[in-house]
């Protein structure tokens, strides 16, 4: 996807995530993130939004850790997070296109890396204030999603510090059965492996989850059960993908 494809995208997500946070009231616990009510998950995203806003302002170029939040509650940490979600939007739509800085993980193009990883962000964090809303969740466009699970599986879980290891090697497939996109991902005691597209397909599978790629975006990402989706193989390799596959701030 372009990097104005995800420009367009943070700023629609953080104007839901907004929306449906006042709604629900900051108060409301949030059932896609157990333990958290509202506040936390605006302090939270409050805090990331400002965290990437300076490496794209600043440049750094090693890791920086993120500033406390301030201890804000109601309608004064609404503004907050309003303010530094149009701080973020405005940091990349300005920043020059050849900017380099720190980035979670590889990434040839910084500005492109913080677009995607920003939209993303914002996108589940949503679907979370929209759960402690209650109704339906804004739809997730089919190239949206699929970006989201690429960057899931080929991105985080391409680290060294991705919990999803097995000493008997197993393979997942992933299927979006609304678009052509497949990955196959190899699991071992070493980090995840990743083949994306028609050379998923070499390698034969011990489990394929198969849905569409909404489906299977919140799916992956803890937010949606994963047996809302086709799963034909071995239920075990599911079952480590969901007990250890979390991505934690740290």
């Amino acid at each position: 996807m372009e990097t104005s494809e995800h420009l367009t995208a943070l700023t629609a997500e953080g104007h839901a995530l907004a929306r449906a946070a006042r709604e629900a009231g900051t108060d409301a616990p949030v059932p896609t993130c157990p333990g958290w009510r509202v506040r936390d998950l605006l302090k939270h995203t409050c805090m990331v939004h400002r965290w990437a806003t300076a490496f794209v302002v600043d440049g750094h170029r090693t890791y920086r850790p993120a500033a406390e939040e301030p201890d804000l509650d109601g309608d004064a940490l609404l503004d907050r997070f309003t303010q530094g979600h149009r701080m973020l939007v405005d940091a990349l739509r300005t920043a020059p296109d050849g900017l380099e800085c720190w980035t979670v993980f590889p990434s040839p193009v910084s500005l492109a890396f913080w677009a995607r990883r920003q939209a993303h962000e914002t996108r589940i964090h949503r679907v979370d204030a929209e759960s402690a809303r209650g109704g339906p969740l804004t739809s997730v466009a089919p190239p949206h999603a699929v970006d989201g699970i690429d960057e899931l599986l080929a991105g985080f879980h391409a680290r060294a510090k991705s919990r999803v290891r097995t000493e008997s090697p197993r393979t997942l497939r992933v299927r979006a059965v609304d678009t052509d996109a497949v990955w196959t991902v190899g699991l071992s005691a070493d980090p995840p492996l990743t083949v994306r597209g028609a050379a998923a397909l070499e390698t034969p599978a011990d489990c394929t989850l198969s849905g569409t790629a909404e489906e299977l975006y919140l799916g992956l990402w803890n937010r949606a059960p994963l047996s809302s989706v086709g799963l034909s193989g071995d239920p075990g390799v599911v079952a480590l993908w969901v007990e250890n596959s979390a991505v934690v701030w740290s």
